[in-house]
């Protein structure tokens, strides 16, 4: 892991190794526009349309959408906070917890969110283009997907810095959006399925929104400086993506109840004309708004996928690298959100709903092994170590993840599944509770014991079990500032 400083360039040099000091920059707010971009988009609309479609009426599709985010961005919030603190992607340091190849599982899991998220992305902008220069949807697919792919190969700076603009933009599109469809509401709206069940579904489609972001969230503030006061990172952060995102989807759900099913069949369509006079321009802004989440997939995606294969995080040809990866990752999206269509509705809920059942248990082990195990205390270098202190692979980690899955199995509601507790909760889905504390619990016995041990054995001048001293405290680590 080299740090020698990077020269000048374009493109972003690095890949998943390691940000040296030389090479920090920017400002904790860039963080607000980054995730208020990221979530204040098409996609974020529709989700909280979803609300509506699932059968609430709109006062409790409303409190459904506050209260999924507002916990839900906590969790993000909390794994941001890693990033200036470490100076490298997530999901590196999860082999902390699972180990070096242990990690690999929640690493494959996790591209395969991307490839989700890419897909659904790539519909949704594909309508927008094809509404905005009248083109076909196919036609609109790949050059809504070109553009996401140009962002995606210059990497974090122009992620960021196209997030600066296009969160102002968005912010005036949303807004008007807000005050034309407040305007055009129904005196009275019926839900169809209001009772409880109906009400911890939505909440934990809403919270699955923010807790997706989870696995790549600090790879967006890895490049801040290590000083960067913790409490800082986390409520830029936190409001970014928590507040823009409660409000988008509350527009979502407000569309829902005026269009109905013109919505579903049409969404870019369906907002751009609801001002006839610049329908195009509404829709081109709409199409603009989606670039900076949308370019997060394939870029999040190469990070992630090279934490996998990649032994030591040096990346001599990053940007080729990277920019091979990103092409083969953005076609393999385009050929399928041509074959998809736009039925988009049942597949994103289908989505984020898998996503967060095995999620839940990463983000649970993560948080606990570095804000109550470890203190935020690792060494970096050891992360790019076959058989370094975290070991090749925690066989427990890895068994506790899997298990906290099986226990959340029955407490599933979803269109492909229901568990049988939440048909006896009638239709409740309390599944990513369960998952949080069973995953958290089981990890810190896990962790501590072993912890034990190791101190017990370091006591009696042992040194023959590396795989226990992985949790000790990194020496002369600095313990960091409280979130």
């Amino acid at each position: 892991m080299s740090d020698v400083p990077r020269r000048s360039s374009t493109l972003e040099q690095r890949g998943i190794d390691h940000v040296p000091a030389a090479e920090r920059h920017g400002k904790p707010w860039h963080l607000f526009t980054l995730w208020f971009a990221s979530n204040v988009q098409i996609t974020g609309l529709v989700n909280g349309a979803l609300a509506v479609t699932i059968g609430l009426d709109l006062p409790w599709a409303i409190f459904s959408i506050l209260v999924g985010n507002l916990i839900g961005g906590v969790f993000m919030a909390y794994h941001s906070v890693q990033g200036p603190k470490l100076g490298i992607p997530q999901m590196i340091q999860s082999r902390a917890q699972f180990g070096f190849y242990g990690a690999i599982l929640p690493v494959a899991i996790v591209v395969a969110m991307y490839f989700g998220f890419a897909l659904e992305g790539a519909v949704v902008n594909g309508h927008a283009v094809a509404n905005w220069i009248h083109v076909p949807y196919a036609a609109g697919v790949i050059l809504s997907n070109l553009a996401t792919l140009a962002v995606a190969v210059v990497g974090y700076k122009l992620i960021h810095s196209v997030s600066k603009y296009l969160s102002v933009v968005s912010g005036v599109v949303f807004l008007a959006l807000f005050v034309q469809l407040a305007r055009h509401l129904p005196g009275h709206y019926q839900g169809t399925s209001v009772n409880a069940g109906t009400v911890l579904l939505a909440i934990s489609i809403f919270a699955s929104w923010q807790i997706t972001w989870a696995p790549y969230v600090s790879d967006y503030s890895r490049y801040l400086p290590e000083s960067t006061p913790a409490k800082a990172t986390f409520w830029w952060t936190y409001l970014g993506a928590a507040v823009g995102g409660s409000w988008v989807m509350v527009i979502g759900a407000l569309a829902a109840v005026v269009g109905g099913d013109a919505l579903g069949n049409d969404s870019i369509g369906f907002l751009a004309h609801q001002f006839p006079a610049v329908s195009g321009l509404l829709a081109a802004a709409l199409f603009l708004g989606g670039i900076p989440g949308s370019a997060q997939s394939p870029y999040g995606a190469f990070l992630t996928a090279l934490s996998g294969v990649s032994p030591t995080g040096r990346a001599k040809a990053a940007p080729r690298t990277r920019t091979l990866f990103t092409v083969g990752f953005t076609t393999v999206t385009t050929l399928l959100a041509l074959l998809v269509g736009s039925n988009t509705m049942e597949l994103f809920q289908n989505i984020i709903l898998i996503l967060l059942y095995l999620l839940i248990p990463w983000t649970a082990i993560n948080l606990t092994d570095y804000y109550l195990v470890r203190h935020g205390e690792y060494e970096v270098q050891e992360f790019f170590r076959k058989d370094g202190r975290y070991g090749r692979c925690d066989t427990g980690a890895v068994v506790i993840f899997l298990l906290t899955i099986a226990a959340e199995l029955p407490f599933i509601n979803s269109p492909v599944y229901e568990g049988p507790l939440a048909k006896v909760f009638g239709g409740a889905d309390i599944s990513w509770i369960v998952g949080l504390v069973v995953g958290s619990l089981a990890y810190y016995l896990h962790a501590t014991r072993r912890q034990a041990r190791a101190l017990t054995a370091t006591a009696q001048g042992d040194s023959a079990e590396p795989a226990d001293s992985s949790v000790l405290p990194a020496a002369g680590a600095p313990s960091p500032d409280a979130a």
